[in-house]
């Protein structure tokens, strides 16, 4: 399967996490800024990018916190860093626990960036 065909494969097959969040991020209702879902960049689909920020959001569930899946995660970011991108990093119950700071997150991103 090619990363376009797996990027739209998980769209359709979206946690409950990657739905709240990405009803709060999408068509621009965060601040303006335009995320796209699960995204594909070089290598990799991540979970939420925005272009203009060159920022990757990425969940994670339970099975990132398996060392091995740490490590891939690592080297993941570290890839992704760099070719340019940042990447914020949130639990899966953070977002649906605690959106605001989520949100708040991104925003002060966007702020440090954007000046």
């Amino acid at each position: 399967m090619d990363r376009i065909t797996f990027a739209r494969s998980l769209r359709q097959a979206q946690t409950p996490a990657e739905a709240k969040l990405w009803k709060a991020l999408r068509n621009g209702q965060l601040d303006g800024l335009k995320f796209r879902r699960q995204h594909d960049i070089s290598l990799y689909v991540v979970d939420f990018a925005c272009e203009a920020l060159k920022l990757v959001v990425e969940l994670d569930g339970g099975v990132h916190r398996d060392e091995a899946q740490v490590v891939k995660d690592l080297h993941r970011q570290q890839d992704l860093e760099q070719m340019g991108w940042a990447v914020l990093r949130f639990e899966n119950a953070q977002v649906t626990g605690r959106m605001g700071e989520v949100l708040e997150a991104i925003r002060a991103y966007a702020r440090g960036v954007r000046g």
